[in-house]
C-alpha cells in the first residue's frame, strides 16, 4: 500500500488559468450572498453583457439593484429546459427559456423558479400568459448563468438583464470561464489529509481527503485493507447521502449500499470506496429536501429533480476517476447497479473490468424509489 503524499495537486492541460478559476469561484460566492454578478461576453463572441442575480435569493433590495439604470421590461427570468417543461412551456433543443418579468411581483418570480416553496400552485400564471412572455435570449449567456447557479448549489433559475458596461467594483466573469470550470475543479483537486481510521468490521482502513479547487466540500477515499495495483481493485463510487448514510433514512437504499460496500471489501480483503460530495444526485441536500417535498405530492425521484429545473442526474464522475489515478489505480471491479458509472469512468481513463452487483431488498418505504431507479434510470438490480 502506497503512502499518499499530502498537498499533491491533480492537474491537466485543459485547466483554466488561476485568474479565471478564481473569478468563477468568487461569482459563485456572490450569487449565494444575493449579490449581482457581471456576466461579460467572450472575446470571440458578439453577445451583450448582462447582470445576473439568483432567482432563489432575490429580494426587493436585490431587484432594485438589478433594475437600476435599466427598464423594467429588460429583466428576464431564465429557467432551465426541465423547469420550463414542467411549467408546460416549449424549449427548443433543450435550451433555457427567458421570460419577461414585466408586471410580475417578486413572489410570483420566486414561485415560478421554485415549485417547492410551499405554495400549492407552482405556476402563478396560466400557460398562455407564460408563453407570451418568452423572449429570445443568447443561449451561451443563458447556459452560463444557469450553470453558475448550479455551481452555487442554488436552484437553476436566474434573473438577468442586459447592460452596456460593467458597473464599477462589480465582479466580472465570462461564459467560457464558467463553461470550463467543472472540469478544472476536477483536475485541480488537492489531497489534503490522510489518516488511519479503524471502522467497525474494517479496522484496517485509511481515509484520504481530496479538496476541490473551489475550496468546497471534500471528496473522501475510504481505502479498506491494502489493495494492490497488480489486480483490478474492488471499488464503489458512493455519492454522499446525509439522510440515508447518517440518519438511516428509509426513503432510499444509500445507507445499505454504503455499509454493504465496506462489508464486501472487508470480505474481499481490500477495496476503495470513494465518498463523493454529490448529495441528491448532484443537486445538494437543500434541493434534495425540496425534491422530497415534491415526491410527497406524487412526483417520482426523476420528475422531482426535473420539476426543480435540474437534469435527472447532475453527478459527474471525473473527480472519482482522478482520485483513483492519484491513488495509483486505473483498473477496477465496480460495485454498482448504475451502467452510467461504468461508461463515465471509461471516458476518463478508468477500465472497469467487471461490474459487481450491489443490490439490497426494499424496506417497505423505498419500493417506488427502487422501481424508478430500475425503470427510468436503467439501474440493474439483481437481489
Amino acid at each position: 500500500m502506497n503512502e499518499f503524499p499530502v498537498n499533491s495537486p491533480l492537474s491537466g492541460p485543459d485547466a483554466l488559468d488561476p485568474d479565471s478559476r478564481i473569478a468563477v469561484e468568487r461569482a459563485v460566492s456572490e450569487l449565494r450572498r444575493a449579490c449581482l454578478v457581471f456576466l461579460g461576453s467572450d472575446r470571440s463572441a458578439k453577445e451583450q453583457s448582462h447582470l445576473v442575480l439568483s432567482a432563489e435569493n432575490a429580494d426587493h433590495e436585490a431587484m432594485t439593484a438589478l433594475r437600476q439604470n435599466g427598464q423594467e421590461q429588460d429583466v428576464c427570468l431564465l429557467l432551465s429546459a426541465p423547469r420550463a417543461e414542467a411549467l408546460g412551456l416549449v424549449s427548443e433543443a433543450d435550451a433555457p427559456l427567458a421570460l419577461d418579468c414585466t408586471g410580475l411581483a417578486l413572489e410570483d418570480i420566486v414561485q415560478l423558479a421554485n415549485p417547492a416553496d410551499g405554495s400549492k400552485d407552482s405556476a402563478p400564471h396560466d400557460r398562455e400568459d407564460l408563453a407570451a412572455r418568452i423572449r429570445p435570449f443568447p443561449q451561451a449567456s443563458a447556459e452560463a448563468a444557469l450553470e453558475l447557479t448550479k455551481l452555487a448549489r442554488l436552484l437553476p433559475a436566474a434573473l438577468i438583464r442586459p447592460v452596456g458596461q460593467k458597473p464599477e467594483g462589480m465582479l466580472s466573469v465570462s461564459p467560457s470561464q464558467i463553461r470550463h470550470y467543472r472540469g478544472t475543479a476536477a483536475l485541480m483537486m488537492k489531497q489534503v489529509a490522510s489518516a488511519q481510521v479503524p471502522l467497525l468490521g474494517a479496522e484496517n482502513t485509511r481515509i484520504v481527503a481530496f479538496r476541490p479547487a473551489d475550496g468546497g466540500r471534500e471528496h473522501l477515499a475510504i481505502v479498506v485493507g491494502s489493495p494492490s495495483d497488480e489486480y483490478p481493485v474492488l471499488t464503489r463510487l458512493h455519492s454522499e447521502c446525509f439522510t440515508g448514510d447518517l440518519l438511516r433514512s428509509l426513503r432510499c437504499d444509500c445507507g445499505d449500499q454504503l455499509r454493504g460496500a465496506i462489508e464486501a471489501m472487508t470480505a474481499e480483503g481490500a477495496g476503495i470506496l470513494l465518498y463523493l460530495a454529490q448529495e441528491g444526485r448532484g443537486i445538494g441536500l437543500v434541493n434534495k429536501l425540496r425534491a422530497y417535498r415534491l415526491q410527497d405530492q406524487g412526483a417520482d425521484t426523476l420528475e422531482a429533480n426535473e420539476a426543480l429545473g435540474f437534469d435527472a442526474d447532475e453527478r459527474v464522475y471525473e473527480p472519482a476517476a482522478e482520485m483513483l489515478k492519484h491513488l495509483g489505480f486505473t483498473r477496477i471491479r465496480l460495485l454498482t447497479n448504475n451502467p452510467d458509472k461504468v461508461s463515465d469512468l471509461a471516458r476518463h481513463g478508468i477500465t472497469v473490468e467487471d461490474r459487481v452487483t450491489h443490490s439490497f431488498p426494499s424496506n417497505g418505504h423505498n419500493e417506488a424509489y427502487l422501481d424508478t431507479k430500475a425503470r427510468r434510470f436503467g439501474h440493474m438490480f439483481e437481489i
